[in-house]
């Protein structure tokens, strides 16, 4: 009969009410979701009443509003890009960001806090979406991402550009886990652009995405985040390429002891010298290599089981499904967040000098690390506090730099 539905389009309508009533009930079984929408609503109000009535700090803004305008105003030799705090650092990405960012406030505090408490919040937002992705965390401790007074005053009291550099970081993370491994990488080499610190996640994610791409799909990720650097620094590498590539990725550098947070409690002649960074990053490299091989590839048989079996992966489609079973216990999205957040925390734990702001580069994955551990729920809580407390407490002390220390180390 005309116009009559058919046996088979009633079942795909009955079936279409029965995924949406399924997927309302889910919503309503797993609370995570609706709670981190309330937190991202309780913490912009927080963030609107920190900007009206928390006096602002002035640390670097003018400094970077130097350096930017001797780039706006056509300045190409990096040596001579200076603020009142020194020369500029930062790769050429910086620029760029913070060009934008005055160009919307006018190089105004007021408007540009009013900026960055919005890109605090799309922070937070991605990184909740990071948490509820992995399930690690149960749904009520997702408000500790939310209760860090250090957090709140780098972004939207001191507005470094950690800031711009972690949130497009964890952008980069959300990518990965909906496999978007190119797109990735190239938000991940703008985060580079912004601050190298984020190369504290590069080991690990080279191990991820051998694992979840083809050799080919490798080279053209690995290719496509070369030229983000490329085409970002490109004013200044064709004009004094020595200049902007001794400044900008400088690694060398030494910070001052007194600024440190961590290994306070060293004595400032050793804190400063070459033997004891060489130490750092010896420790440094061997936990890597510990990690990978016990934990990062331990399916694979270490990380000479997964060489050996490296002709496997070069038969594998570029896109790997999470779902494949061939590769289900290797590429979960668990283990992505976990190697990625503890390949950086390796990093900040052997780092010589961390700064207050620096305190960005690890605070995200506090929470997520605490929960993959095998400690009770209390005991989590009272390092997560410790922790805290410690970035807190200024300026920092041989006790609180070994406390900190301490924790960390309880923790790897």
């Amino acid at each position: 009969m005309a116009g009559a539905s058919s046996p088979a389009s009633l079942r795909a309508s009955r079936s279409r009410r029965l995924g949406k009533e399924t997927n309302r009930s889910d919503l309503f079984k797993k609370p995570a979701v609706p709670f981190a929408f309330a937190l991202i609503l309780a913490d912009a109000i927080l963030v609107a009443l920190i900007i009206a009535y928390v006096p602002y700090t002035k640390i670097d803004w003018d400094a970077y509003m130097s350096q930017v305008s001797g780039f706006l105003g056509g300045e190409r030799d990096y040596g001579n890009l200076k603020g009142d705090t020194g020369p500029l650092v930062y790769p050429a990405g910086f620029l760029y960001v913070y060009s934008a960012v005055q160009n919307l406030t006018g190089g105004e505090v007021y408007p540009a806090q009013i900026l960055f408490g919005v890109l605090y919040i799309v922070n937070l937002g991605i990184v909740l979406i990071i948490y509820v992705k992995t399930d690690v965390v149960p749904w009520w401790a997702l408000s500790l991402l939310c209760l860090s007074k250090r957090i709140h005053s780098i972004f939207v009291l001191r507005l470094f550009n950690d800031c711009f550099a972690m949130t497009l970081l964890h952008a980069s993370m959300a990518l990965f886990l909906y496999r978007k491994w190119h797109l990735g990488m190239l938000v991940f080499s703008g985060a580079v652009s912004v601050k190298m610190n984020v190369l504290l996640y590069a080991p690990t994610l080279l191990l991820l995405l051998l694992k979840a791409m083809n050799i080919i799909g490798v080279v053209s990720a690995l290719a496509g985040a070369a030229l983000v650097q490329i085409l970002v620094g490109l004013p200044f590498l064709i004009t004094y390429p020595v200049s902007y590539i001794a400044n900008a990725f400088d690694l060398g550098r030494v910070f001052i002891h007194f600024w440190s947070v961590n290994f306070k409690f060293v004595p400032e002649r050793v804190f400063v010298s070459k033997e004891f960074a060489v130490c750092l990053l010896i420790a440094h490299l061997f936990l890597l290599v510990a990690f990978a091989n016990y934990k990062w590839c331990k399916h694979e048989g270490g990380i000479i089981g997964f060489m050996r079996s490296r002709h496997f992966f070069l038969t594998l489609p570029s896109s790997l499904s999470f779902s494949d079973v061939s590769a289900s216990r290797i590429i979960t999205k668990e283990h992505v967040v976990t190697a990625m957040f503890v390949g950086n925390f390796i990093g900040i734990v052997f780092a010589r000098s961390l700064h207050y702001q620096f305190y960005s580069w690890y605070f995200y994955s506090l929470p997520y690390l605490l929960w993959r551990t095998p400690f009770p729920t209390w005991l989590r809580l009272i390092m997560f506090l410790g922790i805290e407390l410690c970035w807190n407490v200024y300026p920092s002390t041989p006790s609180s730099s070994g406390l900190l220390l301490c924790l960390h180390l309880i923790i790897l």
